[in-house]
């Protein structure tokens, strides 16, 4: 097996590029496979993770086996930014040639890819699969468009409150049970401690603002049948991003400092020790334990506007597919099978804590782990998701949402304006997805 050069990129870059690839990406072009190789180098493109040493160890193991077991097979791994998804796999979508055979892609990026001819049809192979019975309903729906299902869940994510005990117990303060609380624990802390967040948050952090829309009882977008129409200027969206965006400034998270900053960001200050608090995901576990606040912490579920009430949370995870254009496409199915089992999810849940999309390893997982609780409770609470429209990607990628956070933060729009302008933008991309 060989393994890339990990790829990195300065923020400002990734705007440009998000927004170069936005405004110039080309059609996509004939991306049928040619061909049923069963040797020679399957290509893997997985995202980088914070924390990604362990992630990478259990892949190695999972490639291991399936090279022995694959003779003449080899697999090349390259781990590659999340926040640069859009454009790179895009682009692979284009150029079949340089293509990878199997990606990691988020599960709200599954319909832009399916229209885009960018991902096999693997219906028959995952009906097939013995362990995918076992499947949470909700993660093959993930996987699945127009009743053809196009990839393997990897894994379900979900975020919660990331809290340090040794500082609140110094200060005298308990774990938020409202928005309201959790804002004005977040400045009371800086107050006292002004080298500390009190919360860590980001201009860039789509994930982590969410909640406070939902809570506030807006939407992201509203419709049926697949055709949408933003609602994040409606005025219980506003209230949200009202909520999420006084938390910038220098009462809190300065926004010179944070306008700019997205979810990996903030799990990064916490887990240095440079915030009292982040919004983290289960998946933020493993590199929380590896950070300077190791033993001083616990968890809760992101509380919602009403005391007691927990946030929706944002219904996260990642699928494994094949690309359409893959000349290995039995072998690359193997191994999807093989990244995507219950095995090798299991110990990725024992090595960064994503939580399994398989009903009898999560309960498993759960058991095992005291800190799967606050997560499973948050999803037992009702989790959402974005809309289900091939438009999805490309708001994602022309980082509408988050241009919508920086423009308020940074004082250059209102709420009322930078909202308005955010949704002519998404409803100008649901009417192009058609």
């Amino acid at each position: 097996m060989k393994l890339s050069a990990r790829i990195a990129a300065p923020a400002a870059a990734l705007v440009l590029a998000g927004l170069t690839a936005t405004a110039c990406a080309p059609q996509t072009s004939d991306t049928r496979a040619k061909g049923d190789e069963k040797s020679g180098t399957l290509r893997v493109w997985l995202f980088q993770e914070v924390g990604n040493k362990p992630k990478e160890k259990v892949v190695d193991a999972a490639v291991a086996d399936f090279e022995k077991a694959n003779q003449g097979a080899e697999v090349e791994i390259a781990y590659i930014p999340v926040d640069t998804r859009a454009q790179r796999i895009k682009a692979a979508f284009n150029d079949p040639e340089s293509a990878p055979d199997l990606i990691e892609y988020g599960n709200t990026d599954t319909a832009g890819y399916v229209k885009d001819g960018g991902l096999a049809d693997v219906t028959e192979e995952f009906a097939a699969w013995d362990e995918a019975k076992d499947a949470d309903p909700t993660a093959r729906q993930s996987v699945t468009v127009g009743g053809k299902v196009y990839g393997a869940p990897f894994f379900v994510g979900v975020r919660a409150l990331y809290y340090r005990t040794d500082v609140f117990e110094e200060l005298g303060v308990e774990a938020p049970e409202s928005q309201a609380e959790l804002i004005s624990t977040a400045k009371k802390i800086h107050r006292a401690k002004p080298d500390l967040y009190g919360l860590a948050v980001g201009g860039a952090y789509t994930y982590g603002a969410m909640p406070f829309i939902w809570a506030n009882g807006g939407e992201l977008a509203g419709g049926s049948a697949g055709r949408y129409t933003s609602a994040v200027n409606s005025e219980k969206s506003r209230k949200g991003i009202e909520a999420y965006t006084s938390l910038f400034g220098d009462d809190n998270c300065p926004a010179a400092k944070c306008a700019s900053m997205g979810g990996n960001a903030t799990v990064t200050a916490f887990a240095s020790g440079k915030a009292a608090m982040a919004i983290g995901g289960d998946f933020s576990h493993a590199a929380v334990e590896a950070g300077a606040v190791k033993g001083k912490y616990a968890v809760v579920p992101l509380p919602g506007v009403a005391e007691g009430s927990i946030a929706p949370a944002f219904a996260g995870g990642n699928n494994l597919g094949v690309l359409r254009s893959s000349s290995h496409r039995t072998l690359a199915v193997g191994l999807m099978k093989s990244l995507a089992g219950k095995q090798t999810q299991a110990r990725m849940f024992d090595a960064m804590g994503f939580l399994p999309t398989y009903t009898d390893v999560l309960d498993n997982a759960a058991k095992k782990q005291p800190f799967v609780a606050p997560f499973v409770r948050t999803l037992g609470a009702g989790a959402k998701s974005v809309p289900a429209s091939p438009a999805w990607a490309q708001i994602d990628a022309s980082l509408i949402l988050p241009t919508m956070f920086q423009e308020i933060v940074s004082g250059r729009k209102g709420v009322a304006a930078a909202s308005d302008d955010a949704a002519k933008k998404m409803d100008a991309a649901f009417a192009a997805a058609g």
